[in-house]
């Protein structure tokens, strides 16, 4: 460790930019934050991050407009099923 350092060029914030995403605090059951912190253990992620593209996903698949490939899709899933 030096015994002094030069701050004279130094900015005040956040070290890392944030731009593009927004801090929240939300209550979420405890239950699901394990989860998502076992699936990121085992994934070598973050759990927030995994939280955040589990809402992407959400998002994305309600916005999705019916598609008669997706209708085919989503019945050949349900007939194996049957």
């Amino acid at each position: 460790m030096k015994d002094s350092y030069d701050f004279s060029a130094g900015k005040r914030g956040p070290v890392v930019s944030s731009e593009g995403k927004t801090r929240v605090t939300m209550y979420l059951d405890n239950a699901i934050l394990e989860r998502f912190r076992e699936q990121a253990a085992a994934q070598g992620k973050g759990y927030q991050t995994l939280i955040n593209d589990a809402l992407r996903d959400a998002v994305s698949k309600s916005v999705e407009p019916l598609t008669v490939e997706v209708l085919r899709k989503v019945l050949r899933e349900e007939l194996k099923v049957a």
